[in-house]
């Protein structure tokens, strides 16, 4: 049997999440079929990390098993002619039997997106969260530094993680904003993007750093809070999930030994 990882992008406005589950319509479903129709294998897809209903991918990495002999230059091309238009593979090669997509990564980067604009964009309304208010930038950056190394981040997870600890390290955790034309970061307005990247997110994570970060820059929070909420390891004492469709999985990274240094296709 050969092993076959993936790189791929979707917009997950209309699917119920990557990951397989009872009702269907998800990308990982559509990404079997395809495979189906194009070697006539039912396979199991392994992703990197399960993206919830709504949440979108740039760099999401997945792999299967096929004893399929189609060279695997031509699976991305072959696949995305077999895939809807919202889901697109960029690359796939043949890696080592041992390779999982999942246990093998070393890092993972996230996104989330807000637009602090008056009014919403109408283009960007599936992949970026509205907040018709002005922000405090500068606070949530300094809110966010306190994020920064490693933790256990019980007060930023969701009650039903499974996980059997909650300590993860965070490389970055840093907000960039695009102020366009007629933005001013003084005046709180523009698209921010939060961005983390560390070794591991457990559920629901970046939406909740999302969400009590957000409650910074609206001035409901002091950015030292943050420190504090997270020596409470305490999920009551953090902000809300931030809605889902603001974020987006950027970027996947694996050690050199499996011999993949993809980034993500967009910026």
């Amino acid at each position: 049997m050969r092993n076959i990882a993936l790189l791929i992008s979707y917009d997950g406005a209309g699917y119920y999440g990557f990951q397989s589950q009872p009702g269907g319509n998800t990308v990982q479903d559509k990404l079997e079929e395809a495979i189906h129709m194009l070697a006539g294998e039912r396979v199991k897809l392994t992703g990197s990390g399960r993206t919830d209903a709504g949440v979108h991918a740039l760099g999401q990495v997945a792999n299967f098993y096929t004893a399929s002999s189609i060279p695997a230059e031509r699976w991305a091309v072959a696949l995305n002619s077999r895939l809807p238009d919202d889901i697109v593979v960029h690359a796939a090669v043949e890696v080592a039997e041992a390779f999982h997509a999942r246990r093998c990564a070393v890092r993972k980067t996230y996104r989330y997106s807000i637009n602090s604009f008056r009014f919403p964009d109408v283009f960007a309304r599936h992949r970026v969260f509205h907040h018709p208010a002005p922000l405090d930038f500068g606070a949530m950056r300094e809110g966010l530094t306190h994020l920064l190394g490693e933790h256990d981040f019980t007060s930023f997870t969701s009650p039903l993680s499974t996980k059997p600890h909650h300590v993860r390290t965070l490389y970055e955790a840093s907000l960039a904003v695009d102020t366009a034309m007629t933005g001013s970061e003084q005046a709180g307005r523009g698209i921010a993007h939060i961005t983390v990247s560390g070794n591991g997110f457990l559920y629901n994570m970046v939406r909740i750093i999302a969400g009590t970060i957000l409650q910074v820059g609206e001035g409901k929070r002091r950015p030292a809070e943050i420190a504090d909420i997270l020596a409470a390891k305490s999920r009551a004492r953090s902000g809300p999930t931030a809605v889902p469709h603001g974020l987006t999985m950027c970027a996947v990274q694996y050690g050199p030994e499996w011999g993949l240094n993809w980034r993500p296709p967009y910026n």
